[in-house]
């Protein structure tokens, strides 16, 4: 090679060989700028979690080029308020809290997390076979009196039975834990609880009477809507929506894995606290079968239905002083 006019050969070499020493510094460089970064906002021991711990060991996250957080906190009420504050940008809440938010001007987003949404738990020897048998009995409650599962519950008893669960049995509420110990020690007759705890319970021999997807399509609709879901603050899709994008994706590809995958499920047993294999396999199969798939309009309409039924029995302590259904709370990202 012969060099341009004025350069050496030596300087010609020099500059090629500081061009080939620099080349793996700049992708180096390249490599390390850091990826955008999502704060997701959980419960210590929550399902979340299960998934969470799926997207990073199959580094789902960083395939869709973002960089996951996970920031846990002792209870619901603690990540609801961290996420109004701006201290983290998604949780995993009921669509019914975040459309109170927006009709309270302050805009949230819904994408469905889980389809899954409890049971009514009775012992298998015990006096209750169908719901009239709850008569006079005592149901444990998870949650408080303006707990969803039991509003939908009393109004599918009003149109089976014509009258109101909450004058034919004395409800008994309380947390998840502590009514499903109130059912193994035979101090309530039934329960309505939450999955993982029906799950639980399923486990220790007790029998789901009623699953609430049955009540919800026995009262009419159809198909039964996802009651809980990833929720964000509308303000920051400006700078984090393609970030949000990405998660959503990384999680359906976990949700994928855990739903074919043995291997992945003995991977994460050690959060998820099952006490022997058959609690671990409930929860598994009670999972899975919450796994969410399409949300179009007909789960949109069937969310409208449903916040209809509540509003009525859950009056402004459920849904606020300005109770309507806004379908923006559920629009996908880009629209």
């Amino acid at each position: 090679m012969i060099p341009p006019a004025g350069v050496s050969r030596r300087t010609l070499l020099a500059a090629a060989t500081l061009s080939i020493g620099l080349a793996p510094l700049a992708t180096s460089a390249l490599a390390q700028v850091p990826l955008p970064k999502l704060r997701v906002g959980t419960l210590k021991f929550g399902t979340l979690n299960w998934l969470l711990d799926t997207v990073r060991a199959e580094k789902l996250d960083r395939r869709e080029g973002f960089a996951l957080e996970s920031v846990d906190f002792a209870g619901g009420q603690a990540t609801t308020v961290a996420l109004q504050a701006g201290d983290i940008d998604l949780i995993v809440s009921d669509w019914l809290w975040a459309m109170r938010r927006l009709n309270d001007g302050e805009a949230m987003r819904f994408a469905p997390f889980s389809t899954a949404l409890g049971a009514l738990m009775v012992a298998p020897d015990g006096p209750v076979k169908t719901l009239a048998d709850l008569k006079g009995r005592k149901l444990g409650v998870a949650g408080g009196a303006v707990d969803k599962s039991w509003l939908l519950l009393r109004a599918y008893a009003k149109a089976k039975l014509g009258r109101d669960l909450i004058d034919l049995c004395e409800p008994v509420y309380g947390a998840p834990p502590l009514v499903s110990e109130q059912l193994a020690l035979g101090r309530v007759d039934a329960v309505l609880t939450f999955w993982p705890y029906a799950a639980r319970l399923d486990a220790r021999g007790f029998r789901r009477m009623l699953d609430m997807k049955e009540v919800v399509t026995g009262l009419g609709i159809d198909p039964a809507p996802p009651l809980v879901g990833y929720v964000w603050r509308t303000a920051i899709m400006g700078e984090k929506g393609a970030t949000l994008a990405a998660f959503l994706r990384a999680a359906a590809a976990a949700n994928k894995v855990l739903a074919t995958s043995d291997d992945a499920w003995t991977r994460i047993r050690p959060v998820m606290q099952a006490a022997d294999d058959a609690e671990f396999s409930r929860l598994r199969d009670y999972y899975r079968a919450g796994i969410p798939g399409s949300f179009g309009e007909a789960e949109r309409a069937s969310c409208e239905r449903l916040f209809g039924v509540l509003a009525q029995l859950g009056g402004p302590e459920l849904v606020g002083q300005n109770p309507r259904f806004e379908r923006a709370l559920f629009a996908p990202i880009g629209e």
